[in-house]
């Protein structure tokens, strides 16, 4: 072998092994979100459980800590996906929507319409929650793009090594350990709860100077319309049964006329909590912002008849393959349904999956008023992070 041959070798063995290096660089160093903030993994489990779900709603913490998928299946052979993520704008839920076409065509998209308040970037601790988990793509890309605060670089999205590169300091087991794997936390992306939290105190609604739903909200929702119009799958509106943040009705009134202009279904299961047999003092596992699992299932229960009668979806359980995949996750959510159980029995809370204690006085160690102040100024990561929640230096929430 010639001096140039040999010197173009030794020079594309050097780039490779640099590029494999910076590879396996930015898999260690990407925050793996497996004791805290657990909700960073829910995009990137989808791509797991893609293909063959008839239902597939985006959205915020109000879709995957609402309504119980498993529960669809059980009691109407319902298969469905949540592709929600902490505090997720419209715009994110709109290429998700664009993304999940290209693995399966769902017969309804379900859109939570409490974005709808937000007509900008608002965090990037919440972006990197949204948007990091998704595959390559175009739809990724845009997403980036529309998303990012004035902060934050576009190219650290495509090469998360440029912005998680200082957290070397931080690295622990659980980075090596799940380095190349992930632990599998969801059911068809359901973030499940089985404590108890009761409602004490109902938000009082402070009122605004101007009630208009931002225009650049419209503009994406204009565009789910279109999106699903072309892919002939029915698009659905929802207001899940969370009291906190506030859902004025002035706000609903809007979505309200959007959907008869536009020939939508929307509820606002606010609205419906006596025929879900939704009782707050049951049903939520902190004050209102979130149904706990018995919660999600009641609606899911209530929801799921509305979409049966009104699609006509197939009940899928005579199905032997496909029961048999559903069997599965049935017992996965039942083994955890138990899991969670126990640990409330052994330790008053649930110590594994993210709970907080009682106090020795018996009194919650998250107040009611701080579950309202957090849940209006944008708290959305099912109570694993705060509002005033902000991105370190290695990437994670903050929680201030």
């Amino acid at each position: 072998m010639s001096k140039k041959r040999k010197s173009i070798a030794t020079v594309a063995a050097a780039a490779c092994l640099l590029v494999v290096c910076l590879w396996f660089s930015q898999r260690l160093l990407m925050p793996k979100y497996i004791s805290e903030i657990i909700e960073g993994r829910l995009i990137g489990e989808y791509y797991d459980n893609a293909g063959g779900n008839d239902v597939v709603f985006v959205g915020d913490c109000e879709c995957y800590e609402n309504i119980s998928p498993i529960t669809l299946w059980e009691d109407y052979g319902i298969t469905s996906y949540i592709r929600g993520s902490a505090q997720q704008l419209i715009w994110q839920s709109y290429y998700l929507m664009e993304e999940t076409l290209k693995y399966e065509k769902p017969e309804v998209f379900v859109f939570n319409i409490l974005s709808m308040k937000y007509g900008e970037p608002q965090n990037e601790a919440y972006n990197r929650m949204s948007i990091d988990g998704m595959k390559p793509s175009m739809s990724k890309w845009k997403n980036v793009m529309a998303s990012m605060t004035e902060e934050e670089s576009a190219l650290s999205y495509v090469f998360p090594l440029l912005r998680y590169h200082s957290r070397w300091s931080e690295i622990s087991s659980e980075d090596w350990r799940y380095m190349f794997d992930t632990k599998k936390s969801f059911h068809q992306g359901y973030l499940m709860r089985m404590d108890v939290r009761p409602v004490t105190t109902y938000p009082s609604k402070t009122p605004l100077a101007d009630y208009q739903l931002p225009a650049s909200c419209y503009k994406y929702l204009d565009m789910m319309v279109e999106l699903c119009e072309k892919n002939g799958i029915k698009l659905v509106l929802m207001k899940a049964p969370s009291i906190y943040p506030v859902w004025y009705d002035e706000w609903d009134a809007q979505i309200v006329d959007y959907a008869n202009e536009h020939g939508l279904l929307y509820i606002n299961f606010l609205d419906k909590l006596d025929e879900a047999g939704i009782d707050f003092n049951t049903d939520t596992y902190d004050n209102g912002l979130h149904l706990n699992t018995p919660g999600s299932e009641k609606l899911a229960k209530y929801f799921g008849k509305i979409l049966q009668d009104t699609y006509g979806l197939t009940d899928h359980r005579s199905e032997p393959e496909t029961a048999a995949v559903w069997a599965e996750k049935v017992k996965f959510y039942n083994d955890m349904k138990e899991d969670q159980l126990w640990e409330l029995e052994e330790y008053g809370y649930l110590k594994s999956y993210g709970g907080r204690p009682v106090e020795s006085d018996g009194s919650d160690t998250d107040s009611d008023a701080e579950a309202q102040a957090g849940a209006e100024n944008g708290a959305d990561a099912g109570g694993q992070a705060d509002a005033g929640g902000q991105v370190d230096a290695g990437g994670q929430v903050d929680a201030e």
